[in-house]
């Protein structure tokens, strides 16, 4: 038998030894395939009411799964008696019924406030159920790191990386090893073939997959010699080539970059828009100390340097980070993405600490701190969806009060004329309260604020947003969004009407219509390339009009100037382009028209969304 072929038989022999080893987490993978399976099966309308149980049992069978694998690998790598492992499994079912009855009676979203016919998990149930499959999933690996003097977490971390990719592989070519097979019968054999099929064989698939995952990994009993530890941790040479000689530089010639651009910054004066600078220092962050983790044990130069310099300059940036991240809350308070961004840097800040006092021994100590800040991110008085609105909601009193617009918990109409700079973050606290979801808010607060014409009202202006400039001053995104108004429009003067909900039939008519002129055919199609529809009739084969909607636009635009990101309320009148001949009177109705640009890019896009045209033939 080739070394080839006893790999694959060998893998194939551990993935069924995955079931004797870790049967609770294969068996709620099984559960999670076959309720895969169960909606599959069942169509969208059938299912629609079953969905909420569906996605409970999905997120509880998960996180089970990957719980057990933590709970089992502590169970053997401490103790030796069968009756641990027992309990180990026993705990992770007991847990796995508590989060489901958890998140079926009180991980639900108010139907109402959403506006739905059947309950959906909340947003805030979903973060938190992710957040314990998360840190189940860290707890994994810290202790399969054992025994010590064979492992450590870089290494454990490694093999459970290799192994995810490895089942990712065999995977995705049973996956389409099979998908083949089925489309040879379908096409050759049994042309009825129901495309569920295809979404069984893809679930079943998965499922070897993760048992493929689960059973690459060694023995982690106690006082039980594995001579598969070494190899199933040990990084290939290609690996230690792809660390050492691409990534490392790759992190080193993007540090060297951010510290220019520190003290590009800090000389200019010039600062970066907030959610490039978090998103970047997000992915440098983890990225760094991720690939730092990697190279642990690597002994090359390259390898040495950049483990004793990357926490340095980590923290240099991070400190310029920081003052990034006062100036933000000083002009908009906490909110979302400022929330993650102090978390992480918290974590990344103390994780280049650590790593400069303590090397390697403090991998233990870092992942403790990632749990630690995950937890709290959902916690009900410090999560993400808590604390960013307890902080808006005390910004938006003190603006409202200031402004004499909130008194006694009531709102009343600004009667003087209030700061652009004041109506902005007047503005930019309303829609932040008025879309999250799970958040108790103050009585006096509508959520209908987040709609113009009830901020209007209720507030006394529109909505107004800053004018966004990018770090070399260029105009930024720009955008338009106006939607009709449901009001009454005259069309006593048309005698027939065309749907145009279909704006895709190329080079076909959407309708015919028979005069005693003759037969006019109509023709709505959009242009591929920047989204501007154009109308074409014909009358018995002859041209006789043809007209792009461009002078709608620019007279749309000339009443809604670029630049608002919320949406517009017009009549019905305002959404109408007519256009006339010596043959026929046509009035367009469009429901909504977006117009995205983009300067920098020079993109200009635009979404045309066409409810009817109605005709008059002179």
């Amino acid at each position: 038998m080739s070394t080839f072929t006893q790999s694959v038989t060998q893998i194939f022999k551990n993935a069924f030894n995955a079931l004797k080893t870790f049967p609770a987490s294969i068996l709620f993978a099984v559960a999670f395939s076959l309720v895969t399976m169960i909606r599959i099966q069942l169509d969208w309308p059938e299912q629609e009411s079953y969905n909420f149980l569906f996605n409970c049992l999905h997120w509880t069978f998960a996180f089970a799964a990957v719980l057990s694998l933590a709970t089992v690998t502590a169970a053997q790598s401490r103790h030796t008696t069968k009756k641990t492992l027992v309990a180990a499994n026993a705990l992770t079912v007991v847990t796995a019924m508590i989060v489901f009855l958890s998140l079926y009676f009180l991980g639900g979203t108010d139907t109402e406030q959403i506006n739905l016919r059947f309950d959906v998990l909340s947003r805030l149930a979903i973060a938190r159920i992710s957040i314990m499959t998360f840190v189940s999933l860290l707890a994994f690996i810290l202790l399969a790191a054992t025994p010590k003097e064979q492992s450590d977490f870089s290494q454990s971390l490694f093999m459970t990386q290799k192994s995810l990719f490895i089942a990712m592989i065999y995977g995705g070519v049973i996956a389409s090893g099979t998908s083949a097979v089925a489309a040879a019968i379908e096409n050759l054999l049994y042309s009825d073939m129901s495309e569920k099929v295809y979404m069984y064989l893809a679930t079943l698939s998965g499922l070897l997959a993760y048992t493929i995952f689960v059973g690459y990994f060694p023995d982690f009993r106690k006082n039980v010699v594995d001579s598969r530890h070494e190899s199933v941790q040990r990084q290939p040479q290609f690996i230690e080539i792809l660390f050492q000689y691409i990534m490392i530089p790759i992190v080193l010639a993007l540090t060297a970059v951010l510290l220019l651009w520190t003290a590009r910054t800090l000389i200019t004066g010039s600062w970066p828009v907030f959610i490039q600078l978090s998103s970047i220092a997000t992915s440098y962050a983890i990225g760094g100390i991720w690939l730092h983790i990697m190279v642990t044990h690597h002994k090359s130069k390259i390898a040495a340097f950049y483990r004793r310099v990357f926490p340095m300059t980590a923290l240099v940036i991070l400190a310029f980070e920081a003052w990034a991240l006062l100036v933000q809350l000083s002009k908009f308070g906490l909110k979302t993405t400022e929330y993650y961004f102090t978390l992480i840097w918290i974590v990344s800040a103390a994780a280049a600490v650590l790593l400069i006092l303590y090397k390697a021994k403090t991998h233990a100590m870092i992942v403790i701190l990632v749990c630690c800040a995950s937890i709290i991110s959902v916690l009900p008085l410090a999560g993400y969806h808590s604390l960013p609105v307890f902080s808006q909601v005390n910004r938006l009193e003190n603006l409202l009060v200031a402004e004499g617009i909130l008194k006694d918990d009531q709102l009343s109409p600004a009667s003087d004329d209030i700061d652009l700079s004041v109506r902005e973050s007047i503005t930019d606290s309303v829609v932040y309260l008025a879309h999250t979801q799970t958040a108790k808010l103050p009585e006096w607060f509508d959520r209908k604020l987040g709609e113009d014409v009830f901020f209007k009202n209720k507030l006394g202006f529109e909505q107004t947003w800053p004018k966004e400039l990018d770090y070399d001053g260029r105009e930024g995104y720009l955008g338009l969004y106006v939607e009709s108004s449901p009001d009454v429009i005259d069309i006593s003067g048309y005698e027939w009407a065309s749907m145009l909900q279909n704006q895709y039939l190329r080079g076909k008519a959407i309708a015919s219509l028979e005069t005693e002129k003759g037969t006019y055919e109509i023709y709505w199609t959009t242009d591929r390339s920047d989204g501007v529809p154009s109308l074409k009739i014909t009358l018995d084969d002859t041209l006789i009009l043809e007209q792009d909607m461009n002078a709608f636009i620019d007279k749309l635009i000339e009443t809604y100037p670029l630049g608002q990101r919320t949406p517009k309320y017009a009549n019905p009148e305002a959404m109408s382009y007519l256009i006339e001949n010596e043959t026929l009177k046509i009035l367009v109705v469009f429901t909504s028209v977006e117009v995205n640009i983009d300067p920098r890019n020079d993109n200009i896009n635009y979404w045309l969304n066409a409810h009817a045209l109605y005709l008059h033939e002179k």
